[in-house]
């Protein structure tokens, strides 16, 4: 399996990845970065925030960024140099997230890629947006 050079790439190119997130994939993101805010694991403490209920890890939604480009856009070979992000909805459990990275900026001399990073709900509702820059596979 082989990513995409920066001679086959052009900007508007993209692609996408959907998952559901579940209890599960929250607690093993808990797990896994040690982040055990009770917004995220305790059901009575989240009743009693904004959000009325427990909420996914901001950054599982962000991890999902990394999955696209590391395995479609560019792919394979791909290194992830920076993220700009912001969460502008919270993810809830079950919520079907699908993130889509397009590219916005090809500068070949560095081998640079910029892609717009989007993520959506099963409502169309915006739930994380930023810029991502990488390097190009060889």
């Amino acid at each position: 399996m082989k990513g995409k050079t920066i001679k086959e790439l052009k900007v508007g190119d993209s692609a996408s990845f959907t998952k559901t997130v579940t209890e599960t994939d929250v607690y093993m993101f808990a797990g896994i970065s040690g982040d055990f805010n009770p917004a995220h694991i305790n059901e009575e403490y989240a009743k009693n925030t904004p959000f009325e209920g427990r909420i996914a890890h901001g950054m599982l939604s962000a991890a999902f960024i990394s999955t696209v480009l590391g395995t479609q856009l560019p792919g394979p070979g791909t290194i992830y140099l920076g993220q700009e992000l912001k969460f502008t909805k919270p993810v809830r459990f079950n919520d079907t997230v699908t993130i889509t990275c397009t590219v916005s900026e090809l500068i070949e001399e560095k081998n640079r890629v910029i892609l717009d990073t989007t993520g959506t709900n099963q409502n169309g509702d915006v739930v994380v947006k930023g810029t991502a820059t990488v390097l190009a596979p060889q």
